[in-house]
């Protein structure tokens, strides 16, 4: 068996109004992050973790901030296209383990839904898939919450 990891990472603003979507989820929040999709930054992260791992290049190649046809999209159809180029390329994702850095909201109330979103467009289980939260201390573009950022580890294997 051949297996492959991956590094993701993303950062976006944040901006009072807007959406702020995690893991698939809207959650309730006075700032939202700022992109030319839903700016999910974490599934952004978890897409680039498993298109470095397959060699894939990036998020940015494949679905270009300046392509009017990404306006708006949802992350989660873009970490379902990616799941199927990896599996079209002969691997299977094994699992996924990320760790989003912001303020506010509060994560963890929310990780058991973002994990039913994310588990079946990776046709993982929810316990292949690890997400964690922390602060930054106040300190930075994160402690003064202009800005989100995640990072994420994939695991494949050549099915």
């Amino acid at each position: 068996m051949k297996f492959r990891v991956g590094l993701g990472f993303d950062v976006h603003q944040l901006e009072e109004g807007k959406d702020f979507w995690l893991g698939g989820v809207k959650l309730p929040a006075t700032k939202g992050a700022v992109g030319h999709s839903d700016a999910d930054v974490l599934i952004h992260a978890i897409c680039d973790a498993l298109l470095g791992a397959a060699n894939l290049r990036d998020i940015g190649f494949h679905y270009s901030n300046k392509d009017p046809q990404w306006k708006g999209k949802r992350s989660t159809f873009f970490l379902l296209d990616v799941t199927r180029m990896l599996l079209e390329k002969g691997w299977k994702i094994e699992n996924v383990d990320c760790t989003l850095t912001l303020e506010n909201p509060k994560i963890n109330p929310h990780i058991p839904e973002m994990k039913k979103v994310l588990a079946p467009l990776m046709n993982l289980s929810e316990d292949d898939i690890s997400i964690k939260a922390t602060t930054n201390e106040t300190l930075g573009y994160v402690g003064r919450e202009e800005g989100v950022n995640a990072m994420a580890v994939a695991l494949i294997v050549r099915s």
